[in-house]
């Protein structure tokens, strides 16, 4: 009787494997034991196989998580590490490129405007958008709207999560938006700042999810107090390496319901996050609300790791190690972000003839509004250029009224991150000829007043006579 051939025996790569123990509790005969010896290309201890009583089954590798800590390969044979998503080559499957099931508008009945404060809005327009996966932790003040969503998501087939921590709910966002599913949290300014890692993962893998930043004061705790200091956080510093998102900021409860389904929205269409700022008075704000005539029935995108046969191929990573690929890769996202200019917004008051322009968004956007009506009725031609979009800043928009103004006036709850957008705006559009920019500016949770912004604008008018 013609001998068998031995079945392959398992073999550790050390670079995977990250001691679980799966494997050690798969294994029928004991081969497999945990290591003592971290490795020092990880930080992580990879277990030990003693082969001796090995019979080759392959339950062990069938444990592994992590594809794959353990090969059925020769203990000689030497590696090189490799991408994940090279490591095997093609995936071998007969299922048929996946394709997109598109989204459904389903009708609304028309109703009556509703009076919700502003978190609230904008879990409604959550759920109008079609999200129904909520995970977060609760953090004043923005915790109305997760409360909304634990209440509501049940009743709609929806799940709401409160995780431990605002790291773990961020990478749980990241695996229900690799599933194509739209989901979103609630967040306020210490829990954003950890969720930034999180974050720049997402948008390295191209994961879409709604982050609703309700801004408060800072640094550290700070206090619960509104504040406009994430700015800068939100337009440029979403976690480490070159990462953007689009960056929506309303000023009314109506808005935190449209620009939150906007969000998702554009979520989807550009395959990462976007974040919505808020601030700690327009999250508690009671306003009228009106419903949009439709509503989304999500479908599922033909990019997602669903978990099916049709989604088998897909694949979601942000690691490239080699560094040309990491390098095209970046190159593709700076073309996205070349491509997100176009979703440019901002709202425009009174400015065709405006020779004095105050720029402002979120809450303080209101009393500069109420600061142009007092300046118009002393005769000074005042307007508001607010933005909805910081991260494209609305430039385009902006650029016509600097042909006619006089002065610009920058009104924020921050120390100048929002003339910082500004500034960068307009040297990134090549406009050199503007007018100096003054601001009227506040921090720690106080906001800048209409009487104090009319005094600033008049003393300045004076001058000039």
């Amino acid at each position: 009787m013609p001998a068998t051939k031995e079945r392959p025996k398992p073999f550790v790569l050390p670079e995977f494997c990250k001691g679980c123990g799966r494997c050690i509790s798969a294994c029928p005969k004991h081969c497999i034991s945990e290591g003592t010896e971290i490795n020092p290309r990880t930080g992580l201890v990879p277990v030990v196989l003693n082969l001796e009583h090995c019979n080759g089954c392959g339950l062990c590798i069938d444990a592994c998580p992590e594809p794959y800590g353990l090969r059925e390969t020769p203990v000689d044979q030497d590696y090189e590490l490799l991408d994940p998503e090279k490591l095997f080559g093609s995936r071998m499957t007969d299922a048929p490129e996946p394709v997109d099931h598109p989204d459904e508008a389903v009708p609304l009945a028309q109703m009556e405007p509703l009076v919700l404060k502003g978190n609230y809005a904008s879990a409604v327009g959550a759920l109008l958008a079609g999200c129904r996966h909520f995970f977060g932790y609760p953090i004043t003040p923005s915790t109305e709207g997760a409360e909304l969503m634990a209440k509501l998501l049940p009743k709609l087939d929806g799940v709401f999560l409160q995780a431990v921590s605002e790291v773990a709910a961020v990478n749980m966002m990241y695996g229900c938006g690799g599933a194509g599913m739209r989901c979103m949290t609630f967040t306020s300014s210490p829990g954003f700042s950890l969720m930034l890692e999180g974050i720049s993962y997402m948008i390295g893998s191209e994961v879409p999810g709604v982050f609703v930043d309700v801004m408060r004061g800072g640094p550290g705790l700070g206090n619960i107090a509104p504040e406009q200091a994430d700015i800068k956080l939100a337009c440029r510093g979403l976690g480490h390496g070159n990462t953007h998102a689009i960056v929506l900021v309303p000023s009314t409860p109506q808005e935190m319901l449209d620009l939150t389904m906007l969000a998702f929205d554009l979520a989807f269409k550009y395959r990462n996050p976007v974040v919505v700022l808020s601030d700690g008075y327009l999250g508690q704000m009671t306003g009228k609300v009106t419903l949009p005539a439709q509503m989304v029935k999500p479908g599922i995108p033909a990019w997602a790791v669903w978990g099916d046969r049709e989604h088998r191929r897909n694949l979601m990573s942000s690691i490239y190690l080699s560094e040309p690929d990491l390098e095209a890769w970046n190159v593709h996202l700076n073309e996205k972000y070349e491509a997100m200019k176009v979703e440019q917004r901002a709202d425009l008051f009174l400015c065709d003839d405006a020779e004095v322009v105050l720029v402002a968004c979120n809450t303080p956007s209101r009393m500069a509004k109420g600061a142009v009506e007092a300046l118009r009725a002393q005769g000074i031609k005042a307007g508001l250029f607010r933005p909805m979009t910081l991260f494209p800043f609305p430039i385009d928009s902006l650029k016509p009224v600097l042909s006619h103004a006089r002065r610009l006036v920058v009104v924020e709850a921050s120390n100048g991150q929002l003339e910082d957008e500004v500034k960068l705006a307009l040297a990134n559009a090549g406009v050199r000829d503007y007018p100096e920019i003054e601001h009227v500016r506040h921090f720690g949770g106080v906001l800048p007043q209409l009487e104090e912004i009319v005094v600033k604008v008049a003393a300045g008018e004076e001058v000039t006579v």
